[in-house]
């Protein structure tokens, strides 16, 4: 009976001292019926039963009695955050450190450089004495001395190896994480015509435009590392490539599907207003991002300096930079050819005779690319339209071009070549060739179904076509022109991009 007592620590002490006055002779139950009829003692208690577990009823009293007291304690204050962690520059260039790359501070642009020149086994050459100051406004110059400071710094190759081999490991990983069973990608399918349309605008680029990997590469000395504004020799050069660069362009157009059965004047008109942009998308395809160089189809390759000297100009950076651009497209021939058939047969030139029969003729070779590059790549369907949006790319720098046009004849000591003056001539008003934004008509939805291209500034009205015609009035009088009177099968001239 006292035991019991004492798992009441809530009791005061005259109760306590009451319930242990001794109960005499009666029994040990009797005296617990009289302790639970005392209404005196027990009532005030949230737990008048004293049956099994009573125990365990007056331990969580107690409990919930120290958990209740310790909520009234005021809460601590929160510790505050830890400082931002900084890192030292750049060990390379002293830029702004993005944390420890392959065992040094460094920052992300020194990072990738590293990484490529060590995952590419790449070989480059200083054109001055080996010591060029490498910072953050100096380190694109030197790209030889940029990778000697990475070693000097301690950048280490094992770690770029390691890295490379734990992301290999982790790939199958990833991809089995990404893939889902449930949903199969989308299966574009060509028709036998389209499949019969690649294959004969495949075989047409290849035929006049080798790729990179067939060509012997040369280099030249003249100018390579300080800008002029015309170097001479590196122009006459520069100029007998683009004259062969024209004349397959020409051949190249002659076997597009349909592009014969056009008038002579609308052939002639198309082929002015693309042939820069088809010459502009030739050589990029040809761009080499490690060295920063292009390559001709002779194999003579330029760096961006000599490329600027021989006649580029203010215009070399712009077609650099869309060099660039096009790498993460990868396109092979096939593409390259389609889009630069849908630049060439494009129904918004100006003075088309009749412009509906060229977009009839485009609209097959759109739709064409688009299958053919979603069955090429099922997981990247945005691939499509970021191609296309290459054409705006192309007529910007197409209309830059037609200025540097204006100011190279009045650098050059004797006249343009022929076949450039008359393939450029309709550019000389250059304020009049400001890019239109290229706008893809159609059903407006994800896919680009039923596609043409055309642009913001396209003439819908009738107009009075008759009065102008800028494309034609160096050809009046000619039966054949110059620029469509090259044989197809001709094979004496090598193109140059």
């Amino acid at each position: 009976m006292y035991d019991c007592m004492e798992t009441f620590p809530g009791l005061s002490g005259s109760r306590q001292q009451h319930l242990r006055e001794p109960c005499g002779p009666v029994p040990r139950a009797s005296c617990m019926m009289q302790a639970r009829s005392h209404p005196a003692f027990f009532s005030p208690l949230p737990y008048p039963d004293w049956g099994p577990g009573s125990h365990d009823r007056a331990y969580s009293i107690d409990t919930q009695s120290s958990s209740s007291g310790s909520e009234e304690l005021l809460p601590s204050p929160p510790s505050p955050p830890p400082p931002p962690r900084t890192y030292k520059p750049c060990f390379v260039c002293q830029d702004k450190s993005s944390g420890y790359h392959y065992g040094v501070s460094s920052c992300e642009g020194c990072k990738g450089f590293f990484r490529r020149s060590v995952q590419k086994n790449m070989v480059y050459t200083c054109h001055r004495d080996k010591n060029c100051v490498i910072n953050k406004n100096t380190r694109n110059r030197c790209q030889y001395c940029r990778l000697q400071k990475c070693f000097e710094v301690g950048m280490s190759k094992e770690a770029v190896r390691n890295d490379r081999n734990k992301k290999r490991k982790e790939a199958p990983v990833v991809v089995a994480a990404v893939r889902s069973p449930e949903v199969p990608p989308e299966r574009y399918e060509l028709s036998c015509e389209q499949e019969q349309l690649v294959d004969k605008i495949r075989k047409s680029h290849q035929e006049t435009f080798p790729s990179l990997c067939q060509l012997g590469k040369y280099t030249t000395n003249s100018c390579a590392d300080h800008r002029v504004q015309l170097d001479l020799g590196l122009w006459d050069k520069f100029s007998e490539l683009s004259t062969k660069c024209i004349v397959k362009i020409v051949e190249f157009a002659k076997r597009l599907p349909g592009f014969p059965s056009l008038t002579i004047a609308d052939q002639i008109t198309l082929l002015k207003a693309a042939c820069l942009e088809i010459l502009i998308l030739r050589i990029c395809s040809r761009y080499t991002p490690e060295q920063d160089t292009m390559t001709f189809s002779d194999g003579l390759t330029l760096n961006r300096t000599q490329m600027h000297n021989a006649g580029f100009g203010p215009l070399t950076d712009y077609v650099f930079a869309f060099a660039a651009q096009l790498l993460p497209l990868e396109m092979d021939d096939a593409e390259a050819g389609l889009l630069s058939a849908i630049c060439l047969i494009c129904g918004d030139r100006q003075d088309l005779e009749d412009p509906h029969k060229v977009e009839r003729l485009q609209e097959p070779l759109v739709e064409t690319l688009k299958l053919y590059v979603r069955r090429r790549r099922p997981t990247k369907p945005h691939m499509f339209p970021k191609m296309l949006m290459k054409i705006t790319d192309l007529r910007g720098i197409s209309a830059k071009g037609s200025e540097r046009v204006i100011t190279l004849k009045m650098e050059i000591p004797g006249s343009m070549p022929p076949l450039i003056q008359e393939m450029l001539e309709n550019m000389d008003n250059a304020e009049e060739l400001s890019p239109a934004p290229v706008v893809c008509k159609g059903s407006g939805s994800a896919d680009l179904s039923d596609t043409r291209i055309t642009t913001a500034s396209e003439d819908t009205g009738d107009g009075d076509a008759e009065d102008v015609k800028p494309g034609k009035r160096a050809l009046d009088g000619l039966e054949s022109p110059p620029c469509l009177a090259v044989p197809v099968g001709q094979t004496s001239l090598a193109p140059p991009f």
